[in-house]
């Protein structure tokens, strides 16, 4: 398995990011809302016009990971005062468990200027990222989950206080 870089997103990447979120959320989501509305849900909210927003959202980095023959996995978050809201995490199914994810967050964690906080909303139905974000250090917040209208799962919202050594507070 080719070990990936990671690196700003482009909109020449965004044909292989659009693969890679339909493969990703039919491997995740087929059993738990069907093949029908992970289609329906993967075709509004992966739109090649929602992908190329993101490339010039403000106060944001849209990131990929590319092994130099394909991407692997992406990332896309916002910054609102001292907490970057984690949008996006997605890896493809067979680098899962390969660092990717967490090689993501860490470059994340170095693109906003005065950040304290990371938080991202996970599916409940979602065990395995559910265990990642843990590994990674996040914990509940301590709210309830709030279900998603779409698709009628309910979500967790997870936090992680960014170590002092991994903040950057000014250039």
């Amino acid at each position: 398995m080719a070990e990936a870089f990671i690196r700003t997103a482009m909109r020449s990447d965004l044909a292989a990011v659009k693969s890679l979120l339909a493969e990703t959320w039919h491997a995740t989501y087929d059993s738990v809302i069907g093949a029908e509305k992970v289609d329906e849900v993967t075709s509004l909210w992966h739109s090649p016009e929602a992908l190329e927003s993101r490339l010039s959202a403000p106060n944001s980095e849209f990131l990929v990971a590319d092994t130099g023959s394909g991407i692997t996995a992406m990332a896309f978050a916002s910054q609102d005062g001292k907490v970057i809201d984690l949008q996006q995490l997605y890896v493809a199914p067979q680098y899962q468990g390969s660092g990717t994810g967490t090689k993501l967050i860490r470059e994340l964690l170095s693109c906003f200027i005065g950040a304290q906080t990371i938080k991202v909303q996970v599916a409940s139905a979602n065990a395995s990222a559910l265990a990642f974000y843990q590994a990674c250090g996040f914990a509940g917040d301590g709210s309830d989950p709030v279900r998603e209208e779409m698709t009628g799962m309910d979500h967790v919202t997870l936090v992680l206080a960014i170590p002092e050594q991994h903040r950057w507070d000014a250039l």
